[in-house]
């Protein structure tokens, strides 16, 4: 009998034994030598926390607000695709078990385009605050009847991702050489107008393609139908985006000061720093490394967020420190199958309490710059 995980990681290994080996490298894998995949997770362990005693923290508020939503926690649920892969019921059984935690009542899911679930369905899966990740094709009038739906649904804001005009190498995709199906079943619905096309017959809806094949040519997985054309998005591109909708919208894949204030400029209304979890231009900074640059660039005037490398509540805590709003955790996704959803959100929510409680911070307004000393501060430090 397996031992029951005490930590994510754990659930991580657990989660290895379940979906059969190439769902999981595809889920987990990252591009080419994976060092940014690496770095992602490796830079939280350089960053030192620096505690306060003295300080009352019989009671730990995690609670915070965004965009005039409360939520219970600094967590968001980030865009992940080809959920279906770990379990059938797909977005809809993490949404729906996380919304069945009273400590969960109130919490943000970034849905992907990839989605093996449709907004529809996940609407009606969940009470979460949901936002939508979006591509902007050549196609635009796909784009534009995804946020048409998006907004319809009770969908708040639009998070465009903006680091795809290819996709990465990811070579544990190209080593598998296996097919998998790939849910575009909505697109194509979108293509042809309310046309629904079954093009499997064991499960109406989903195409079959070689993703080893998409991956090493290049191509995007759903850009791969012609007639849907690049993810390549420039100013212009988001000056269209912001023209059709009243929507906010976030910008993904931020890591330099340039890229900030170019954002700023465009006139997003939020910015997360990302490096598509290592799985798009390796030896790529890893986001905490890069994040203090980006929201200093910002100087308040859009909150920051961060994706990538976090799986400890004392990660979410470093985060927080160096001045990110919210953190977008991917972890949910590899842990869908086997292994509990909630329990995977309970652990981060009790490590960061527990963090905090440490740290003598009784909220997250408590949490300063100064309860964390970077690699490169400890190395002044040891040269005084």
């Amino acid at each position: 009998m397996e031992e029951e995980p005490v930590n994510v990681n754990e659930f991580k290994e657990l989660a290895r034994k379940a979906p059969p080996k190439m769902y999981y490298d595809f889920y987990t894998g990252g591009a080419e030598d994976q060092y940014t995949l690496q770095e992602n997770e490796e830079a939280f362990c350089r960053i030192i926390n620096r505690p306060r005693i003295l300080r009352d923290v019989r009671s730990i508020d995690l609670s915070t607000t965004m965009s005039g939503y409360n939520i219970s926690m600094p967590v968001l649920i980030a865009p992940t695709s080809m959920h279906k892969l770990a379990n059938p019921e797909g977005v809809t059984y993490s949404a729906s078990k996380i919304s069945d935690l009273n400590l969960f009542q109130n919490f943000y899911r970034v849905l992907s385009t990839g989605s093996t679930c449709s907004l529809e369905e996940v609407a009606l899966s969940c009470s979460a605050i949901r936002f939508f990740q979006l591509f902007v094709y050549k196609r635009r009038d796909i784009s534009a009847k995804l946020v048409q739906r998006a907004e319809s649904n009770g969908y708040k804001a639009i998070v465009l991702t903006v680091d795809c005009p290819r996709i990465g190498r990811r070579e544990s995709d190209v080593k598998n050489k296996r097919t998998i199906c790939i849910p575009i079943f909505h697109l194509l619905s979108i293509i042809d107008m309310n046309t629904t096309h079954r093009t499997s017959a064991e499960e109406p809806g989903w195409m079959e393609v070689q993703v080893w094949k998409l991956l090493s040519t290049g191509l995007s997985m759903l850009c791969s139908i012609e007639r849907i054309g690049s993810h390549m998005c420039t100013r212009t591109d988001i000056a269209w985006l912001k023209s059709t909708t009243n929507l906010p919208i976030l910008i993904k894949r931020v890591l330099t000061s340039e890229d900030a204030i170019k954002s700023l400029e465009v006139g997003v209304s939020g910015i997360i720093v990302s490096n598509h979890v290592g799985r798009q231009l390796d030896y790529s900074p890893a986001t905490i490394d890069v994040l203090e640059e980006v929201v200093h660039a910002v100087g308040g005037k859009v909150p920051v967020f961060i994706e990538g490398g976090m799986w400890r509540g004392t990660d979410v805590f470093k985060a927080m420190a160096l001045a990110a709003r919210a953190v977008l955790a991917g972890c949910v996704r590899t842990c869908e199958r086997r292994y509990g959803v909630k329990r995977v959100l309970e652990m981060l929510k009790d490590e960061l309490e527990l963090a905090m409680a440490l740290s003598g911070c009784s909220s997250l307004k408590e949490i300063t710059r100064s309860h964390v000393r970077t690699e490169r501060e400890q190395q002044i430090v040891s040269m005084l």
